[in-house]
Parts: C-alpha cells; sequence; structure tokens
C-alpha cells in the first residue's frame, strides 16, 4: 500500500527546505528566493532557486526541480519510499510500514550492516599470523597504527571462502554475499571471495557507513587494486574516498589524488583535505560532491603522463562546476606518497602552497608539447593558448595570461593580445549564432527535452498551466471551474496532476506537493515544479480561471474537428483505393 497521506502530510509540515538544501549547497538569499550552484549539474553561475513560501527547488539551468522528497530522490539516488525514510529519519519521525519500498530499505540496510561486518572482519585479520606479509607491507609503506586503525584498513586471507564462512557464521546468506559485491559466482554456481591475500581498504560514505571494498596486492600481480562493483548502496561515480574524514577539515581546499595510498599517506601528514576518486575517472557527479564542502581543489595526481592527461581532463570538469582549481606539480616523485617519504610533511606544504592555478598549468603542458623549432610550432602554440585564454571572463586574466604566452613564444605582447580578441570575437560570434538559432524556434524551446512530456496543442497547454499554477497555489479555486472537463485537457500530464490535486483536495481540503511526488515521475516533478515557481497574481484568479477555462474548450473544439476531418479523409482515401 502507499504511505499514508497523514504521514505525508505532517513529513511535509517538520521539513523545511531551505534547511534541507542548505545542508547540501551553499545558498544566498536574494528577495523572496535562496540561490545556489545547481547540485545536478555543473555550473559557475548560481540557478538553482529556492522559494520557502512553496517549499519547492527548481534550477533554471538544468530545470530539475520538486520539493523536499524529490531533491532527495534525485541526490541520493533513490526511490520515492526511500527518500521519505530518509526526511523522516531527520525528522524523527517513524516510518509506517509498507509494501511498497519496504523490501528494498531493508535489502539496503542489511547490505550496509553487511559491509560492517566484513569490514571488522578484515581489520580483525591484521591479528593473525596468516598477515605477517601484509602488515610488513603496510610497514613498508610507512603507515601507523593509529593511521590503520583510523582508515579502518585490513587484509583478506588467501582463502577462497575465508570471508564467507565467516559471515555465514553470522547468518548473512550467499545471495546477500553476492548483492554486497563481497563474492563472486563463478559459471558452476560455485560462489567465492572476491578479495583474497589483498590489503583491504573500506569505502565510507560521508554518513559513515561501509558501502564498499577496494583491495591492494602485496605483490606486483595484476590487476593491483581490486574494488567493489556498483551495488544497491555504492556508486563509484557518486562517492569519493575518505570524504567522510576531509569534510570536517578546517583547511579551505580539498586536495584530489589517485588512489587511497596517497590519500592515507596525507593523512597520515596532517593533510587531513585529501581524498580520491574510486578506482574510475574523476566525474561530474564528484565534481559536484566535491562542490559540497570547498570552493578550492588542489589536484595532486601522480606527475607521469597519464597523470597529466587525467589531471587536464580533471580540470575541465571541475571548472563546470564552479570550482576554482590548482595544480601540484612534483619534481623528485611520482606521487604524493613518494614526495612525503623522501623530502617530509613541510617540503608539500611548500607544494601545496606554490601550486599553479589550471591557467599555468594548462598553459605550461601546452608548451611542452611544442618544440619551437621551427616558426609553424611558435604559431601553433599561439593559435592554442589564443584560444585557451579567449575563454576567460576577466579581461585582466586576459592579458596577463597573454603576456606569459607571448614571452614564452618570443613574440611581442601586442600581438598576442590581439589574437586573443580575434578568437574571442569568433567564439563569442559562435555563441550568438546558436542563440538566434534557439530564439527562431521558441514553439521548440517551450517543449520539454523530455519527448514523452512534449505537447501537442501549445496554446491549450500554456492555458492548462494556468490553471494548475492557479490551484495549486489556492486549492480553493477548485470551486470555480466545476464545469472543467479532465478531457479539455490536451497535455496528458496536466490532466494527470489536475485529476490527482482535486481527488486530494475533495478527501482533505489540502493539496500537498509530497503526495504528488508519489503519483508523479521525477520528471513531471521537475515540469510541474517549473511551472509553480513562477509568480501567480492571485488578485484576478478568478477571471484568469474563466479565461483559461474558456480558451481550453475553444482548443478541444478544434482538435476534435481536425480529427473528424482526419478521419474522413482517411475513410475517402481508403474509397479511392478499393477496386
Amino acid at each position: 500500500m502507499a504511505i499514508p497521506q497523514s504521514f505525508l502530510e505532517e513529513l511535509q509540515a517538520r521539513t523545511d527546505i531551505v534547511d534541507l538544501v542548505s545542508s547540501y549547497v551553499a545558498l544566498d538569499k536574494k528577495g523572496n528566493r535562496y540561490w545556489g550552484l545547481c547540485p545536478f549539474h555543473s555550473e559557475k553561475t548560481p540557478s538553482f532557486s529556492v522559494v520557502p513560501e512553496k517549499q519547492v527547488c527548481y534550477c533554471f539551468g538544468c530545470h530539475k526541480g520538486g520539493g523536499a522528497v524529490n531533491f532527495v530522490m534525485e541526490l541520493e539516488s533513490v526511490g520515492f519510499v526511500d527518500a521519505v525514510a530518509i526526511l523522516a529519519q531527520r525528522a524523527g519521525m517513524e516510518m509506517p510500514d509498507t509494501k511498497d519500498g519496504q523490501d528494498t530499505r531493508k535489502k539496503r540496510e542489511r547490505l550496509r550492516i553487511l559491509n560492517k561486518e566484513a569490514a571488522r572482519y578484515f581489520h580483525g585479520n591484521l591479528s593473525a599470523p596468516q598477515a605477517q606479509n601484509a602488515v610488513a607491507y603496510l610497514n613498508r609503506r610507512g603507515l601507523s597504527k593509529r593511521t590503520i586503525t583510523n582508515f579502518g584498513m585490513g587484509y583478506a586471507f588467501d582463502t577462497w571462502d575465508g570471508l564467507i564462512r565467516a559471515m555465514q557464521k553470522k547468518e548473512y546468506t550467499k545471495r546477500e554475499l553476492l548483492d554486497a559485491g563481497l563474492a563472486v559466482e563463478s559459471k558452476t554456481g560455485t560462489i567465492y571471495d572476491r578479495f583474497r591475500d589483498r590489503v583491504m581498504f573500506p569505502i565510507i560514505d560521508v554518513r559513515g557507513n561501509v558501502i564498499g571494498f577496494g583491495g591492494r596486492v602485496l605483490d606486483d600481480t595484476t590487476p593491483k587494486y581490486l574494488n567493489s562493483p556498483d551495488t544497491l548502496i555504492y556508486n563509484k561515480s557518486k562517492n569519493l574516498f575518505a570524504l567522510n574524514l576531509a569534510k570536517r577539515t578546517k583547511a579551505d581546499r580539498l586536495i584530489l589524488t589517485e588512489g587511497y595510498m596517497d590519500t592515507i599517506a596525507l593523512h597520515q601528514a596532517g593533510f587531513d583535505s585529501a581524498v580520491a576518486s574510486l578506482g574510475t575517472s574523476l566525474t561530474e557527479d564528484h565534481a559536484r560532491l566535491l562542490s559540497h564542502y570547498t570552493q578550492e581543489v588542489v589536484i595532486a595526481y601522480d606527475g607521469d603522463q597519464a597523470g597529466i592527461r587525467a589531471a587536464q581532463r580533471a580540470i575541465t570538469i571541475l571548472n563546470r562546476t564552479g570550482l576554482q582549481v590548482r595544480v601540484l606539480r612534483m619534481t623528485g616523485a611520482k606521487d604524493p606518497d613518494e614526495f612525503i617519504q623522501k623530502y617530509g610533511k613541510d617540503a608539500f606544504q611548500k607544494l601545496l602552497d606554490a601550486s599553479e592555478n589550471q591557467m599555468e598549468y594548462r598553459l605550461l603542458q601546452l608548451r611542452n608539447q611544442y618544440s619551437f623549432d621551427e616558426p609553424s610550432d611558435r604559431v601553433a602554440y599561439l593559435q592554442d593558448a589564443a584560444g585557451m585564454i579567449a575563454r576567460l571572463p576577466s579581461p585582466v586574466e586576459r592579458e596577463i595570461y597573454g603576456g606569459r604566452a607571448a614571452e614564452a613564444a618570443g613574440v611581442e605582447r601586442n600581438t598576442m593580445l590581439a589574437e586573443i580578441e580575434r578568437q574571442r570575437g569568433k567564439q563569442g560570434w559562435k555563441q550568438k549564432k546558436q542563440m538566434e538559432r534557439k530564439a527562431l524556434a521558441p514553439a521548440i524551446q517551450a517543449q520539454p527535452k523530455e519527448r514523452q512530456l512534449r505537447e501537442r496543442d501549445i496554446k491549450s497547454a500554456c492555458a492548462e498551466e494556468g490553471i494548475i499554477s492557479l490551484v495549486m497555489a489556492d486549492p480553493v479555486l477548485f470551486n470555480q471551474i466545476q464545469e472543467l472537463d479532465v478531457n479539455d485537457f490536451s497535455s496528458s500530464l496536466w490532466r494527470k496532476v489536475y485529476q490527482e490535486a482535486r481527488n486530494q483536495w475533495q478527501e482533505t481540503g489540502a493539496v500537498h506537493l509530497t503526495t504528488l511526488a508519489q503519483v508523479l515521475t521525477p520528471e513531471e516533478m521537475s515540469r510541474l515544479t517549473g511551472v509553480l515557481q513562477k509568480p501567480q497574481v492571485l488578485s484576478e484568479a478568478e477571471q484568469a480561471i474563466s479565461d483559461y477555462s474558456s480558451l481550453m474548450q475553444r482548443q478541444r473544439i478544434k482538435r476534435e474537428v481536425t480529427e473528424d476531418r482526419d478521419i474522413l479523409s482517411l475513410r475517402n482515401r481508403k474509397k479511392l483505393e478499393e477496386p
């Protein structure tokens, strides 16, 4: 059965959407709204708004929005019931027993507890005689007992079913071990431990739950690192190693590394703001997650060619999120772990303080691609550099970095600045043409991106939006539109919203967005929120309702006439085709 209406109403009353969103996004108040960088897509200028009066949030960039439940559903990648459960826990409410989603919630919680038990098992194994090689490895890496304990590190025995047997004694099933990614099933149906003879690193989310593991071999066999697969509670593209610790740092920046050991070594040396991606390249989700906790990221990747390429890619992704990006350039060591072991933490602090901003780093890497032996090399470098610098919004920045590029290539400063402005004009022309193309198709732009939500009668749909906007703001207006038939709606979405909202009004005397979230898809809810965030003039609501209703009914008649004409035309065509 569905979650009771009364529970959802109380949950909505206890949840303040500004408090909820501000726990994930930095918000600034402007007028009657709060604004921040959207947590659902990358942007530099805040386009994500929260309207406390209506208890909704909406992004004018990616057009995602809804109430508190939809915000949690999208951000935590969970379903409606799980989102309600998260909000209920936050509000100190006990979830009612519901069949729908109850099994999934129990399964998630069961997997979290299983992972926690597995982490304890792996950590306890370090005390066993069979773990001598693992302990020796950790000692060689210079890790203290305190660090090993803080990160919950452990060891997976070199057996096929050590973890399986240990967890079965705690009454976990083979199916649960498979679902948690802790076991693997062979083609013959036999299951065995995924991690064997590896140093283990538990992966902990920002709420302190063990959600997965990484395991490193003790020798040179491959793969060097083996990570948990994505599961019901773990997604490697949406979590960062050690963020549960780094989120508490007093530093004003986070350090992004390539792996577990670099991050652990930095924490041990006192740099408690280090995090790492989990066996995958940096993603847009990682960048948005970082933006919740800092405004500046220092990239501390390996100094080899693979690390340089990864840093270049990370710069682009982090920039789109609006983060300030700096890049660490190490010499004499391949990674932060080795650098600290060789030169100490004070030397690393100096390196950190001297880290280059992303433009300096990118210009240097671009310079290294050209030998400058031929004039064509200089021309190619200056054109590439000019294109890069032309994208900078500040004229001061363009002049500074243009001068540096000119000096590197041995040309006049004014020559380089002229090339930058030429390319800036070229880029602006392209953007202008794109905007003109959009402006030439207003009807297309009015349509939502989701094909299933597109309207077949734009004129009627605009009136339908007006009806929905008014009755959601003041449900008493339902009394003014008794004669409006659901068939007057051309849009399946607005017909659905109208029916659900009207039913709520008739049954409870109110309309709640949280209840609508139970029957609308996230895309539908975002579309509805896009309409609700627009201002309404309720003083003229009755006249507006009447005008909207009349227009919808006229458009319905036109549609029916057109459909009848099409049917008649089809019949006549078939008659002519008959022998």
